[in-house]
């Protein structure tokens, strides 16, 4: 079946009778045509379906786009949904249009969306940075480019930029399981390329360390880029000899994952995980999570944007939203019996 071809702007003056230029003027609303005009033009362009081509007209007036492209990690990942949807709740009122892309944590990828992003000559980029070098952005932002970098830092350009507190929120979990008795706790995280992922296994050597504990080598397991992966690498921590009676796992995913091997395996480790995690209060197993608000995240990201487009010369922001630890799981968490005085693993 062929498709119909989109009325053009050379038929909507013939059937206007008028030149091309005088239908283009008419349908920009450009000083200089006749009422009567005018009209012909209006009706003949409604009569065959002719839409103006707003990212056309905007590039030969050399004009931004109302367009703000969000470059994510990972459409599939419901953190990055919440931060999505808040950017565009965020920007509409103000009349600007969202294009989201996500680089599957790819720079390459991430270099080609927003190359592709800027062509279209967006207005501004919110961009969740995958790790590579940033320094390629410098020269979009001395083309006047708003930038804001979401979740993790651009490294090598001084951009806006909205984080969580990774660390703390680390910190506060293992603090909360020494706490509880546990003794052995492992690591379970994404790739270390990845600077939230760094910050997070550096919180957790830190309160490791803090606690007196030794940091076992088999018990750091990273590399859990999706669910499966997660589930391989806990499994193999409840498979060691002496097994952690505890489990941190560094994103949703990840969480995820580290359940699901809990459950096959039979075991009783605790677990925490760094994100929401919706599923938590259903869950039997004693699960903790290091919140954040990627909602806010989202909002606080957009709002940059907004102000930035509104005062480009302003000195650039780093904001770092707070985590909050909290136990919604059904089961509760439990304490480890530890003989007094006993901090060795």
């Amino acid at each position: 079946m062929t498709r119909p071809q989109r009325p053009t702007l050379r038929q909507v003056a013939a059937v206007a009778d008028v030149g091309i230029k005088t239908a283009s003027r008419a349908l920009n609303g450009e000083p200089g045509v006749a009422p009567a005009t005018l009209a012909r033009v209006q009706d003949a362009a409604a009569s065959l379906g002719f839409r103006p081509n707003a990212l056309a007209r905007e590039l030969r007036s050399k004009q931004r786009s109302t367009t703000v492209g969000l470059v994510i990690g990972d459409l599939a990942n419901p953190f990055y949904s919440l931060i999505a949807s808040a950017v565009e709740r965020t920007l509409t009122p103000h009349g600007k249009q969202l294009i989201i892309a996500s680089h599957e944590e790819s720079p390459d990828r991430e270099r080609r969306i927003v190359r592709a992003l800027v062509e279209r000559r967006v207005e501004a980029l919110l961009l969740v940075p995958s790790g590579g070098d940033a320094t390629y952005l410098a020269a979009e932002l001395a083309m006047d480019l708003r930038i804001v970098a979401l979740d993790r830092p651009l490294f090598g350009v001084d951009v806006d930029t909205v984080l969580i507190d990774n660390r703390g929120g680390t910190v506060d979990a293992v603090r909360d399981l020494v706490a509880r008795g546990h003794r052995r706790i492992g690591f379970v995280g994404d790739d270390e390329h990845l600077w939230t992922i760094r910050e997070r296994l550096a919180g957790f050597t830190s309160a490791i360390f803090e606690h007196g504990l030794p940091l076992e080598p088999d018990l750091v397991r990273t590399g859990a880029h999706n669910a499966d992966v997660a589930e391989r690498l806990a499994g193999a921590l409840l498979e060691l000899p002496k097994p952690p009676t505890a489990i941190f796992a560094s994103n949703n995913l990840a969480l995820l994952g580290s359940l699901r091997a809990v459950s096959r395996h039979g075991a009783t480790a605790d677990l925490v995980g760094f994100d929401r995690f919706e599923a938590a209060d259903l869950v039997e197993a004693p699960v903790s999570l290091v919140e954040n608000d990627p909602t806010e995240m989202g909002r606080v990201g957009a709002a940059f944007a907004l102000e930035r487009m509104a005062n480009p010369s302003a000195a650039p922001r780093t904001v770092v939203l707070p985590t909050r630890l909290t136990h919604p799981g059904r089961g509760a968490p439990a304490r480890q019996p530890v003989a007094r005085g006993d901090m060795s693993a």
